[in-house]
């Protein structure tokens, strides 16, 4: 199927066949890649008894790992590279740790899963070919994770028309046509299959094959939507000139846009050489743009790190995890150290750690009086060195729930500073005593620690830090009593927890380094009387057992900054705090609205009234079409997908509202809806936009396709397609929705209406006195 690939920057086609040799990466004389493709035996490693040999390789598609598999029921298993997150490098899992000697460090390396499947642990032979497993895969990955949209689609598209031809005689016939049909998420019936069939079928032989198949897929692949949005803004029906799409900038996509943008764009995405030569975009550019970062709802502009970073740390909303080695549940649950470096890839940026004496005098983190597992303290601060800062440099904090003994306290503070070293922050910035928390900036790549600290931060430049140690109440469920050893609490130095009593006292007496912790609901409760600029921590109730979350927006709604989720749940609320850590560079710190930085603001979420917030807006939106939607079943071939949207407005209680379309009967691969909402948003600053894709059952609830969620001051208004994660926040490849987004400053439009009816009257008053003076003539 060379004839409808054009993988020209990642496969380079050998010939046009179905044959799953046709394509290979541009590195086919890549030495590493050759090895992948001939694979070899690994030692994999489950524990200290289970260590079996098996042999892995790379399918010819580059897209596919093979397993060897001595499961008589389970056969050989494949698995996708793009079901991979990360390969590591010598002994960096938890498993490999425990069930693998140090010295067979260079000759180990872990397969990291997106996800929540458990990782594969590997053992070569020898260094230099673990090296060459590492390098070829991380190689593949790099290409993969470089592919559009629209490449990945054409993958997926061929990849099932190869499990459509059974016999493998490179050709399709009717019957493997309606098979393909199922596989791409489609049903359709015996005579329009069989339509289909003949208007490709142009030899007449019974079967497709070469130029047959290419018309197929054209006519598969053709998006009605766009043909009419591409005819509408293109004079000349083949091409459209620089100066039709700069129309289309300005007139649908409200874009700020000059010549020389639309110019850009051209170069950019235009694939025809003779076409870019002539400053044209064809159709296939128009499309190309349309899926790439330029034509998604996320405004490319908030991909970076756009916000002020220079401010003090109580000015930001902070990425934050409950209970952070936690896999699974809260009272049986597995603890591991891995649930440290997923929470921190996904730019979290403060981490809990619930410490406890352990055996041998070694501190360990669980969850205390339960049966979840138990990791040692000293593993954790490894994980966190390791992965503190490899996807943000801003400050990391460790919210330590001290339940430990002075003795192992006193070895909990050596692990933090030997492991951490320059790392860890253990005094105040500048050489004398600060008055306002220090900004993200200040404190890229240092780790602060949360917890209780004995006296007041001044002690540090006055001399009067001699106090050993003293009871403390840590701040648990219970607020149990704690004696607390100088050396740990020496390194809480920015963010000393204390009791709340109310909000005057903490006003008047609280200091700018202390902050307090409430769970869900004790803060639900104060919110509404809330007006403290301190830094605060909110966690989920202890009657949370299944780990679920509560809603983290009434929190940030009101300011608080360090509002913490469990990490291991994919549920709605997870998805919003994606949404609030998706702009400003994913680096897990988001400057909050000025309202919300001066507690004499009188901004009161609960209690709506006119202000510098209210910025009222109409969202208009359009609900287009949906391209190959996943199956939800797919060991059954024959359930396809009935698709409904559902939108979603979270904020503040007035802003938040909910619509949905209409279900598409059996089809996934490409069902149109074009029904439009219309939402009014008072407090844009606060609000996110929440699309749900379900596949809809009439006697049951609705099975979840895919989401995405994304602050309302981050989309881009016009035709946008709207990327669909996972319900564990990872990208569907090749997936999307098709939106048309209009945002409308209501105020604005009301004196632009007028504005227009003034100089109406002004005309007609001029018409007025023109007639007059010409009577009078």
């Amino acid at each position: 199927y060379a004839c409808v690939t054009p993988y020209d920057s990642i496969f380079t086609v050998q010939a046009k066949s179905l044959d799953s040799s046709s394509h290979s990466l541009c590195l086919e004389d890549d030495a590493d890649l050759k090895f992948l493709l001939e694979g070899g035996a690994l030692q994999k490693v489950r524990s200290n008894s289970w260590q079996k040999s098996r042999f892995y390789k790379l399918l010819e598609d580059c897209m596919t790992m093979w397993q060897e598999s001595h499961k008589a029921f389970k056969g050989d298993q494949t698995f996708s590279i793009e079901d991979i997150e990360s390969v590591r490098q010598g002994r960096q899992s938890e498993g490999l740790q425990k069930f693998t000697d140090p010295d067979m460090e260079e000759r180990c390396f872990s397969i990291i899963f997106k996800g929540h499947r458990k990782n594969l642990d590997l053992m070569a032979k020898s260094p230099e070919e673990a090296s060459k497993w590492v390098a070829g895969l991380g190689k593949v990955l790099s290409y993969v994770s470089k592919l559009n949209r629209q490449q990945n689609s054409e993958h997926w598209i061929l990849s099932c028309m190869r499990k459509a031809d059974k016999n493998k005689d490179n050709k399709m016939t009717l019957k493997e046509l309606k098979h393909f049909m199922r596989q791409i998420n489609i049903e359709v019936d015996d005579a329009y299959a069989e339509l289909l069939f003949r208007r490709c079928d142009t030899s007449n032989s019974g079967t497709l094959e070469g130029d047959e198949i290419k018309i197929f897929y054209q006519m598969l692949t053709s998006r009605e939507e766009i043909d009419v949005i591409y005819g509408k803004f293109s004079k000349n029906a083949r091409e459209m000139s620089a100066g039709d799409l700069l129309n289309f900038l300005k007139t649908e996509q409200i874009e700020h846009a000059t010549l020389e943008d639309a110019l850009n764009l051209i170069e950019k995405y235009e694939p025809d050489e003779i076409a870019k030569s002539n400053k044209h975009m064809t159709k296939d550019g128009f499309l190309m743009y349309l899926q790439q970062e330029d034509g998604l709802i996320l405004n490319p502009a908030y991909k970076k790190i756009y916000q002020d970073m220079t401010q003090p740390l109580n000015h930001y909303f902070i990425n934050s995890s409950h209970n952070t080695y936690l896999m699974e549940d809260q009272l049986k649950g597995p603890s591991s150290t891995e649930a440290y470096v997923r929470a921190l890839m996904k730019n979290c940026r403060c981490v809990e750690l619930d410490c406890w004496d352990g055996a041998n005098g070694e501190p360990v983190v669980y969850h205390g009086y339960t049966l979840t597992s138990k990791i040692l303290f000293k593993d954790v601060i490894k994980a966190i060195k390791e992965y503190a800062f490899k996807v943000s440099e801003y400050p990391v904090i460790l919210s330590l729930e001290n339940h430990c003994t002075v003795d192992q306290q006193k070895i909990m503070a050596n692990h933090l500073t030997k492991i951490l070293g320059s790392a860890l922050l253990v005094h105040p910035l500048g050489d004398q005593m600060p008055t306002a928390l220090p900004s993200p900036e200040d404190l890229k790549g240092r780790v602060l620690i949360k917890g209780k600290r004995l006296n007041k931060l001044d002690a540090v430049f006055n001399n009067n830090n001699t106090i050993d140690e003293e009871s403390v109440s840590e701040e648990d469920e219970a607020r149990t009593k704690i004696k607390l050893a100088k050396e740990l609490s020496d390194l809480v130095i920015y963010c000393k927890s204390v009791h709340f009593s109310s909000f005057e006292n903490s006003r008047t007496k609280q200091a700018f380094y202390e902050m307090a912790s409430f769970k869900e609901t004790k803060a639900f409760h104060l919110a509404e009387n809330s007006g403290n600029n301190h830094l605060s921590r909110i966690y989920p109730a202890g009657s949370r057992t299944d780990s679920s979350n509560y809603n983290p927006v009434p929190m940030w709604n009101v300011g608080s900054q360090i509002v913490a989720l469990n990490f291991q749940t994919p549920c709605k609320e997870m998805d919003l705090n994606q949404a609030m850590f998706l702009p400003n560079g994913q680096c897990g710190y988001i400057l909050k609205p000025q309202f919300l930085r001066d507690p004499s603001s009188g901004f009161n979420p609960f209690k709506l009234t006119k202000g510098p917030w209210y910025k009222k807006k109409t969202l208009h939106l359009m609900v287009i079409s949906a391209q190959q939607l996943p199956k939800i079943n797919k060991n059954k071939e024959s359930s396809i997908v009935d698709p409904l949207v559902k939108v979603d407005i979270f904020g503040v209680s007035e802003d938040c509202a909910s619509k949905k379309t209409h279900h598409i009967e059996n089809n996934g691969f490409n069902p149109m809806w074009n029904v439009s909402f219309e939402f009014t948003v008072r407090v844009p600053e606060l609000a996110f936009v929440r699309f749900v894709v379900d596949d809809y059952d009439k006697g049951s609830q609705n099975d979840r396709i895919g989401q995405y969620t994304i602050p309302f001051t981050s989309m881009q208004n016009g035709y946008r397609h709207v990327p669909l994660l996972t319900k564990r926040g990872d990208l569907i490849p090749s997936t999307g929705l098709f939106v048309h987004i209009m945002v409308v400053d209501k105020s604005a439009l009301i004196l632009k209406c007028m504005c227009r009816r003034i100089l109406t009257f002004f005309c007609l008053f001029l018409i007025m006195v023109h007639i007059f003076f010409y009577l009078l003539e």
